[in-house]
């Protein structure tokens, strides 16, 4: 049985990067605005890579805080450590890359998102989306209707989404949370184009188990760099911050892989999304680059209050034992203890090619998609793409002239337009090389560029 609930002007669907900072543009462009997400308290999660930040995607925290945008705040907030990447390079290709309490974050997150003016984050899983009439209509699991004027879909990688591990493979989202299911159908039914894509996460190690002395230790850059233009900058200089470190694969690890490359589902065919081709998974490290002697691995803290060590470099989606076997034959982790074993996850997206540079559906007015609904990867991206839907649809629902960024303008531009004119063929990852204005489009000049035109 469904019943109406309400009708706000704007509703978001997902509590991910994108679905947080399109909410938040709307809601404080004065649209009465919902945010509607699987789990409140998983807002802002991270599920993979506990950072914000990072070359090419540096660049975009800088221009979403100069637009208005939340992210480069709450990551100054919860940094655990600060490292200008390309450093030694021209400052056209800098990039600031911050490791983030994962838990935190989100706590920060879910606390702006539940008193910011205009806003209701709501639990509901949308399973339908239609219009009649000038309206748009999404109806939740539960039988709750929302009528709307515009909506903006910004699933992550949830949609009918199967975590994969080895010959295991089950319907769930990131983190074993539940997968969106239906949604996917009911969008087809309106005509739009969807993609099969793969992303994967690596092992979570205990922290205690680690042998520091064999790896080389990576510490963050004195005085530390903030993201946020608000950031009180002589409180961030003065915060402790916490090592990473960094260990090695070697010829007998990758003698372990390719010993089980026939129990990969990788390589087996129970995989059949499209991965990232500069996030390849270890396994598909050691095929593509036989002759490469060993692979760093990343360990980087998870957050203050746990033990969790991510191992950044072993994504993977070989069985459980095989990767425990693959972990203790690398020095300093003989007697790693796995907290988390490292998965790969399949879910539906749209082709982008289907967008309008306002993040609008083409033939479908007042329908927006943002982040890795659109076939992107990674949090930046995510949010660079939620805050200019969010910005759009309140522009339109005001009758205002939308906002089109090009890409002369700035890496967001770049990014958007490389979306809805080239399309993609993989999980698209914004990088400097993408960009044919990079010397003119800095992190250390993204306020003047764009906080006028910011909300």
């Amino acid at each position: 049985m469904r019943y109406v609930v309400g009708e706000p002007d704007v509703l978001v669907i997902g509590g991910g990067h994108a679905g947080i900072e399109a909410s938040l543009a709307t809601a404080r462009m004065g649209v009465k605005t919902v945010l509607l997400t699987l789990q409140p308290d998983a807002v802002g999660n991270m599920p993979c890579n506990p950072s914000i930040g990072g070359t090419g995607k540096g660049q975009l925290v800088f221009e979403l805080d100069a637009l208005g945008g939340e992210m480069g705040r709450v990551a100054d907030q919860v940094c655990l450590q600060s490292r200008m990447l390309n450093a030694s390079k021209g400052p056209a290709v800098h990039s600031l890359r911050m490791q983030s309490d994962r838990m935190r974050y989100r706590a920060h997150m879910k606390t702006i998102l539940e008193n910011t003016p205009n806003l209701s984050l709501i639990q509901g899983e949308a399973v339908d989306v239609y219009r009649e009439g000038n309206l748009w209509y999404v109806a939740t699991r539960l039988g709750a209707v929302y009528g709307c004027k515009a909506v903006i879909i910004a699933t992550g990688t949830y949609l009918d989404s199967r975590i994969i591990v080895g010959e295991s493979f089950y319907s769930a989202g990131p983190d074993n949370s539940i997968a969106a299911i239906g949604l996917t159908d009911s969008l087809k039914k309106l005509g739009i184009k969807f993609f099969r894509f793969k992303t994967g996460t690596p092992p979570r190690l205990h922290r205690d188990s680690i042998h520091y002395e064999k790896t080389e230790s990576q510490e963050g850059d004195m005085p530390p760099v903030c993201f946020s233009s608000l950031t009180d900058k002589e409180a961030f200089r003065d915060r402790p911050q916490k090592k990473c470190h960094v260990v090695y694969t070697n010829e007998k690890t990758h003698a372990i892989i390719r010993a089980n490359l026939h129990r990969s589902p990788l390589y087996s065919g129970v995989i059949k999304g499209t991965g990232p081709r500069y996030c390849p998974s270890l396994e598909d490290k050691i095929v593509r680059f036989p002759d490469k002697e060993r692979h760093q691995v990343f360990l980087e803290p998870m957050g203050e209050d746990t033990v969790e060590i991510y191992a950044q470099g072993l994504s993977s989606s070989l069985p459980e034992d095989v990767q425990r076997e693959v972990v203790h034959s690398i020095e300093g982790l003989e007697d790693a203890v796995f907290i988390r074993a490292a998965y790969a996850i399949e879910y539906d997206c749209i082709d982008p090619l289907q967008l309008r540079p306002t993040m609008e559906i083409q033939d479908y007015p007042g329908l927006y998609g943002a982040g890795q609904f659109n076939g992107t990867s990674g949090y930046e991206e995510a949010a660079a793409q939620g805050i200019v839907a969010g910005i759009n649809a309140a522009l339109q629902i005001q009758g205002k002239e939308s906002l089109v960024l090009p890409r002369s303008s700035s890496y967001i531009g770049t990014l958007i337009d490389d979306l809805v004119t080239k399309g993609t063929n993989e999980p698209y990852r914004m990088m400097t090389s993408r960009c044919e204005y990079r010397l003119v489009l800095r992190q250390d000049n993204a306020d003047r560029r764009l906080s006028e035109i910011g909300f």
